[in-house]
């Protein structure tokens, strides 16, 4: 079995590898020649962990490469996934699928033996329909199934997703493409993993509706935070409590600045808008990304509170930048809304990320880094952590005591015990508390 994945990036890459390690015969084509090279070297452009190991490995046995050259790839592929980005349309909020669209037209003069054409890539429910009518308008006579199987892949443990995921999800109305994507998948069955047929607008939807719900988990734990903090209750036994239901569970009950990254921001703001043009609107989606957006405002408020309202030259050590912990990826991040607001505040920012700092030297302007949190903690009027890296859940508060001006520890996280820090002679502030 031989898989074509168009697009090598964070989705692409990471399936292409782990297909590769299920001993398929894997080429990943994409348009970005530097990054193509550097494939081609074992160099992995993206930070997941565990995924430079496992590429090399597959490198090393052949069964993977990387090309620039899409044409002339297509002919031995019996799966052609299309894995490229879905950025938000900034115009309209909607995913746009230029990219989508752009492989289909590509790839359709040159389906003339049959080949299974996956939309892997998150897309509008309709996505893969229309890839279907642009390859038969350009080639009336190709021959293939069109099917959608939406990734659900965690930035810092996709390997683990792919490897052991709590479901696949196949959208096909073919028995053809259904056997298909049955056999590429089989290694899974000695892990039982559940892998659930349906129609293709239930699959293309069926991700939307996943991700919009965990982000709705974080904010609506998110302002049973802002009642706790009103009425002296605890956020963090809260979410305990409701978590212990079976019903509910435990994960994505985590108070804290909101929800980022590059899938829940822009797959909320799309099922949103694809329930306006259906005339079906997601009322609950639309107040989730609202709440969202206050979010890292509301904690500028609580940091401006915290520091007795006035941070005017005053130095504030900033912990983590990236969205979540192990990735590099600031798109999105509360961070990146924090931290201007507290310069305009008239705030030095000193900051620490383990990893994402050449990425947000980009973005962020007027900042020092450093390359250990102690460094960007020392002289400093205030800590805040905005990332919850394992590194800073056991820092050396003693170490940190001395080397803060002002003892305020802003933790919008919750990594600390709030007891154990005030009982230290920290000014202690968490969310929820």
């Amino acid at each position: 079995m031989k898989i074509l994945v168009v697009g090598a990036g964070y989705v692409g890459l990471v399936s292409g590898t782990c297909f590769a390690e299920f001993g398929f015969d894997i080429t990943c084509v994409d348009k970005d020649q530097t990054k193509i090279t550097q494939l081609q070297k074992g160099r992995v452009p993206i930070y997941e962990p565990g995924l430079d190991s496992l590429l090399q490995k597959q490198i090393d046995a052949g069964r993977i490469s990387f090309t620039t050259d899409l044409k002339n790839n297509i002919a031995d592929a019996d799966v052609i996934l299309i894995a490229v980005g879905t950025p938000t349309d900034i115009s309209n909020r909607q995913a746009d699928m230029t990219y989508v669209y752009a492989v289909a037209q590509e790839i359709a003069p040159y389906l003339t033996d049959y080949k299974v054409v996956v939309t892997k890539s998150t897309v509008p429910v309709g996505t893969a329909e229309k890839v279907r009518q642009i390859i038969l308008k350009e080639n009336p006579n190709a021959n293939f199934d069109m099917v959608s199987n939406p990734e659900f892949l965690r930035e810092g443990a996709a390997i683990e997703d792919f490897m052991k995921p709590n479901r696949v999800i196949v959208g096909t109305d073919s028995e053809s493409a259904k056997k298909i994507m049955g056999e590429i998948y089989r290694p899974l069955f000695l892990n039982k993993t559940p892998v659930v047929y349906v129609s293709i607008p239930t699959a293309e939807l069926a991700k939307y509706a996943s991700n919009a719900f965990l982000a709705t988990k974080i904010s609506f734990i998110n302002e049973i935070a802002d009642l706790s903090e009103k009425v002296g209750a605890n956020v963090q036994d809260i979410a305990h409590c409701m978590g212990l239901d079976k019903r509910i569970g435990s994960k994505f009950l985590h108070a804290g600045p909101g929800y980022g990254g590059s899938c829940f921001p822009k797959d909320t703001m799309a099922l949103a808008e694809i329930g306006k043009e259906h005339h079906a609107r997601q009322m609950i989606v639309e107040q989730v990304i609202e709440t969202n957006h206050k979010r890292p405002f509301a904690m500028v408020k609580k940091i401006l509170h915290a520091m007795s309202g006035d941070i005017q030259d005053k130095k504030i050590a900033i912990l983590g930048i990236a969205f979540k912990p192990n990735t590099d990826d600031i798109r999105e991040a509360p961070a990146l809304k924090i931290i201007p607001e507290l310069q305009k505040n008239g705030a030095k920012i000193h900051a620490h990320d383990p990893v994402a700092q050449d990425n947000a030297t980009e973005i962020l302007k007027d900042i020092t880094w450093h390359s250990n949190p102690y460094d960007a903690i020392d002289g400093a009027h205030a800590v805040v952590i905005i990332t919850e890296w394992n590194e800073y859940r056991a820092l050396d508060t003693r170490k940190i005591y001395q080397l803060l001006k002002e003892k305020n520890i802003i933790d919008l996280r919750n990594i600390y015990n709030a007891e154990t820090l005030s009982g230290q002679g920290f000014h202690y502030v968490c969310v929820g508390v």
